[in-house]
């Protein structure tokens, strides 16, 4: 239980300090946003948990191949909110589009022989 503490405030922490340093300079919360800190940190646990080459490897294949379909999201939120749009019904449509490309990416994926 005190692991799971651990994990969980070092990977809050991370978040909490993007959105901090966003708060002065955008563009670098948006780097360090971009940074794939979680995944690292993610890939950290899983292989302290399995110590499983083969799991490890399927995990960093799909977190590739799921990086993406998220990636539109980034540009639909900025074009909407320099259209007028509102920051929630943005970030609900930028969702929502990944969710639909997520769900694409799940459908197609296994036709090109892609294991997610």
């Amino acid at each position: 239980m005190l692991y799971l503490l651990f994990k969980a405030m070092i990977s809050g922490a991370l978040i909490a300090a993007a959105s901090e340093i966003a708060k002065r300079w955008p563009g670098l919360g948006g780097l360090v946003a971009s940074l794939p800190l979680i995944s690292v940190l993610g890939m950290i646990w899983f292989w302290h948990d399995t110590n499983d080459p083969q799991r490890m490897a399927a995990h960093a294949t799909g977190t590739f191949w799921f990086v993406l379909p998220s990636l539109p999201m980034f540009q639909l939120i900025p074009l909407m909110l320099k259209r007028g749009s509102g920051f929630w019904p943005s970030l609900g449509a930028g969702c929502l589009l990944t969710i639909a490309l997520y769900s694409a990416m799940l459908w197609i994926g296994p036709r090109f022989g892609l294991r997610l």
